[in-house]
């Protein structure tokens, strides 16, 4: 049985609609225009004990309500989810004391006192023996590299050193699944490929299932073997993230320099689409069976100087999922 099991799960918002002006805000007061949401609308997927999952998508998409409802802090409006074998929004305390949630824009932890304050308290939240919280305690901050700064106040830490923090609050109890939305926002190269290695080597100790959304494909690619990608709250993809260009038709690129830029400007359609021009490059889109032949097409009648193939690039086949954008 799956850890994680969703089925059907919607969410649905409703908000009302207010002209600008005083009149309008007199009339809004007696009658008022509901407009709906659908934030999530009846996804589907499942999450074995030990996975780690990348839950990507764009702004609005119904990541960040997903995580929210299988985490218990919404109630969605159809569907059933069951995590651990609990039904989340039920909030039972023992679903609550085995998963965590990190929220890369919001903190749990006390902004004017040291991060150690916060780690006491969820102790005695998560009812954590005292000798077994030394133990965790130490081991995290020991991989994490953040001794030295248990003392220092949450405000006057760098942002990827709150991070560690936040992961540290996260994981003192143990968590069995763990939901981390957009654990490296804002970080610099450095904390983020820190933070990645922790991650994964956490996840390959502890065999901790994890649901990770992110804009940053650099997390995805380093800590994820399948990737869920959700787009105006339907999922439009479930598998592995270098399989995404099968999706268009097993399509490559291929890139010409030429001698001049006047070569560069010709019609090239009947070759291939024509991705892009910069000066003596262009970039063409062929389908993968044809790449030989137009590949030969090119070189014998065209000034070419340099030439090189490669797949369409990760990140535009996600956009065009996003998108819902095909370009067989």
């Amino acid at each position: 049985m799956a850890l994680i099991e969703v089925t059907g799960l919607q969410k649905t918002f409703e908000y009302t609609k207010k002209e600008e002006g005083l009149k309008s805000s007199f009339h809004s007061l007696f009658h008022r225009e509901k407009l709906y949401k659908e934030a999530v609308k009846g996804i589907d997927f499942s999450l074995e004990k030990g996975e780690m999952v990348g839950f990507l998508g764009p702004n609005g998409a119904g990541k960040t309500t997903t995580l929210k409802m299988l985490s218990g802090i919404l109630f969605p409006t159809g569907g059933q989810a069951t995590v651990m074998g609990y039904v989340p929004w039920e909030r039972k305390k023992d679903f609550k004391m085995r998963f965590a949630i990190v929220m890369g824009q919001k903190s749990q932890l006390w902004w004017d006192l040291p991060a150690v304050e916060s780690f006491t308290l969820n102790r005695h939240i998560y009812e954590i023996d005292e000798a077994e919280y030394r133990k965790t305690l130490g081991e995290l901050t020991e991989i994490l590299n953040v001794e030295a700064l248990m003392g220092v106040q949450v405000r006057r830490l760098s942002l990827g050193e709150r991070m560690k923090m936040e992961l540290i609050a996260s994981l003192l109890h143990k968590p069995e699944v763990i939901f981390l939305d957009e654990p490296t926002i804002g970080l610099d190269f450095i904390s983020q490929k820190r933070i990645r290695e922790f991650l994964r080597e956490y996840n390959r100790e502890k065999q901790t299932t994890v649901l990770l959304t992110s804009h940053s494909i650099g997390d995805i690619e380093d800590l994820c073997r399948r990737t869920i990608i959700i787009a105006d709250g339907t999922i439009v993809y479930d598998g592995e993230l270098k399989k995404i260009n099968s999706l268009f038709g097993e399509r490559k690129r291929i890139q010409v320099s030429f001698e001049t830029e006047e070569a560069a400007q010709r019609d090239l359609s009947r070759f291939g689409t024509v991705c892009s021009r910069e000066g003596v490059q262009v970039v063409l889109e062929v389908k993968r069976e044809d790449v030989r032949e137009i590949s030969r097409m090119i070189l014998e009648t065209l000034p070419a100087t340099d030439f090189n193939i490669s797949d369409i690039p990760v990140e535009e086949g996600i956009a065009r999922l996003y998108t819902g954008r095909n370009s067989q």
